[in-house]
């Protein structure tokens, strides 16, 4: 007769638990820190392209420049962290899933998969536009307005600083439809109410736009106009999603009420 307590059980199944966890993320830590190690020897050339926008921008002969004394050294390698975190971040996904998927059911595994994967492309879309679009559209539009008796030269730190912070914001605002998603699939909000407040949420996207972009109104429509877009296309996704992910319960429920 078997005389363990209930609380051993369960105290037993947290801490494997918690072994699985730490294996999951020291194996996604291992590709991030190799694939770092791999692209450090052109540390200096992966700057040099997340400068491009800028360089290209600045009149004939002109550098950027830095202000520390170890900040030529630190930038590049803080960019190229940042980088290998994003082309491992497939794996790093891969590895989350692995920890979650075995307590979902079938229709839960169904809502999952398709949003962690269409978030990170909708992420690397959202980082992508800013680089190639916004920037080379904005820099220009900023530069322009230099008094002559003014020299631009941006410090390289200030310049990460900012990039890092734009790409951030766009990569969120391109995940308007998975929030428009997850809100009307989990039930909190009909579609019918969100079509309701689409001026509200137009108001809204202007006002983010105003807070997180610099104050010029190339840069605040060009983030203003993707993510009511994207709120429309959220609007119009949700409802195939949702019926799409039912459990079968509720998809018993339904066909009742039909």
């Amino acid at each position: 007769m078997s005389t363990e307590s209930p609380s051993t059980g369960i105290e037993e199944t947290f801490i494997s638990h918690l072994v699985e966890l730490r294996s999951r993320v020291v194996k996604a830590t291992a590709l991030v820190l190799v694939v770092f190690l791999c692209m450090m020897p052109w540390a200096s050339t992966i700057f040099d392209l997340l400068a491009l926008p800028m360089m290209a921008a600045l009149p004939p002969g002109s550098k950027m420049i830095a202000i520390g004394v170890i900040t030529p050294f630190l930038i590049p390698i803080k960019v190229t962290m940042l980088l290998a975190f994003m082309v491992s971040l497939p794996w790093v996904l891969f590895q989350a899933w692995g920890f979650v998927a075995p307590g979902l059911y079938a229709h839960e595994k169904k809502l999952i998969a398709p949003l962690v994967i269409s978030s990170s492309l909708l992420f690397l879309t959202g980082v992508a536009f800013c680089y190639f679009f916004v920037f080379r559209t904005v820099f220009p539009f900023i530069n322009n307005f230099a008094p002559k008796s003014v020299s631009v030269a941006p410090d390289i730190d200030s310049y990460v600083d900012f990039v890092l912070t734009m790409f951030l914001a766009f990569g969120l605002t391109f995940e308007v439809p998975i929030v428009v998603i997850v809100l009307v699939r989990m039930g909190i909000v009909s579609v019918e109410k969100l079509k309701q407040i689409r001026p509200y949420a137009v108001v809204g996207a202007f006002v983010i736009a105003a807070v997180v972009t610099p104050p010029d109104i190339m840069s605040q429509l060009m983030l203003a106009v993707p993510l009511c877009l994207l709120y429309e296309v959220g609007l119009l996704v949700a409802p195939i999603f949702a019926k799409a992910t039912q459990a079968p319960a509720e998809t018993d429920e339904a066909s009742d009420k039909a």
